[in-house]
């Protein structure tokens, strides 16, 4: 009798995990550094110089991230080979979702997943690596075997564009990938972690003020704020978290820096991508960037690298990956992988 979808294998029937497809989208809307010094005292110079950024892509007014996370799903889908309707699971890494209560189950919805389940899952820019070590345990288990990760966020509507500190960092965009069951388990070694204690670090909070109910009852009455980032601290705790992150997932894989085909940072800064990988000891040609094209899209900076570089050709099966979050939270979190399927 052939098992039934969501029964839990037993031990001896696990399988492992591999990526087989990936995709991406971007809003047509571009802001370059020298339009950003119309608004706010900067210039290319001064931004380039500090964060490597040149552009971002921004969503119109009538936008949505939803439509962005779907058409990102949409190609990880066709690129794996599978028909919508093959997919069990949508895990929607976003921080910025259309709806408060998670656009996961509308972004299920547009792509007509009719068989899938869906849910948002928020770890702000570590969410696509959090996202992809939550899908491999599903996997692993044999709960699903087609599993659509998207890495999504518009922080566009969330910047204050008046603050130079931190309307020159982000941009939207979405990035997808297909997680499918496969008899070698190609996530080979992972590491996350959290550290509450500097949430205050890196924030997009809410705010309210005390607002009569009746007669002896106050509630809340506010909305959510723009970004807000110590600039200076997030660096450093980037650059000393990422290197030694990555470490301890090579470790668990039993791997070295020597292995790494290429390094998948979270695409926050340029200097952050060349500091770790100096520390790792991986030379620049092996570090995948397009930090200077598309700024911090949050969640989707590391699908939306991957995908390119795929496409591109640079990314090819069998190939080792490092890839790193880290971020609001604060979070950071970093996954081994070996690119594409791979025959027992």
């Amino acid at each position: 009798m052939s098992r039934q979808r969501g029964e839990l294998m037993t031990l001896e029937q696990r399988v492992g995990i591999a990526i087989t497809g990936s995709g991406s989208a971007l809003p047509e809307r571009m802001i370059t550094n020298d339009d950003l010094g119309q608004i706010v005292e900067t210039s290319d110079e001064w931004i380039a110089t500090r964060t490597g950024i040149r552009q971002r892509r921004v969503i119109a007014p009538d936008g949505s991230l939803t439509d962005l996370a779907t058409q990102a799903g949409v190609k990880a889908i066709a690129a794996a080979g599978l028909a919508v309707t093959e997919i069990d699971l949508i895990i929607l890494a976003t921080s910025t979702p259309d709806d408060l209560f998670g656009s996961a189950g509308t972004v299920q919805a547009g792509l007509g997943a009719t068989r899938a389940v869906a849910f948002d899952l928020t770890a702000a820019c570590s969410g696509f690596v959090f996202g992809l070590v939550t899908a491999a345990q599903f996997i692993r288990t044999g709960a699903y075997q087609n599993i659509l990760l998207i890495g999504a966020d518009v922080l566009s509507r969330w910047v204050d564009w008046g603050d130079r500190r931190t309307c020159i960092l982000f941009g939207d965009g979405a990035g997808a990938v297909v997680l499918q069951s496969n008899p070698v388990d190609q996530l080979l070694g992972f590491s996350m972690h959290s550290d509450g204690q500097l949430n205050h670090q890196l924030n997009l909070g809410y705010q309210g003020q005390a607002k009569p109910l009746m007669a002896d009852v106050e509630l809340s009455d506010g909305t959510f704020q723009s970004v807000t980032m110590n600039g200076q601290e997030v660096y450093r705790f980037a650059v000393r978290r990422v290197p030694e992150v990555v470490g301890k997932a090579l470790f668990q894989a039993g791997l070295p820096p020597e292995a790494i085909d290429w390094l998948v940072l979270h695409q926050a800064n340029q200097r952050i991508l060349d500091a770790a990988a100096s520390r790792l000891k991986v030379p620049p040609e092996k570090v995948l960037s397009n930090v200077a094209n598309y700024g911090n899209t949050s969640a989707a900076t590391i699908p939306i690298v991957l995908d390119e570089s795929v496409r591109q050709g640079k990314i090819l099966p069998g190939q080792c990956l490092a890839m790193a979050g880290f971020g609001a939270g604060l979070s950071w979190g970093a996954a081994i992988v070996r690119w594409g399927k791979s025959e027992v």
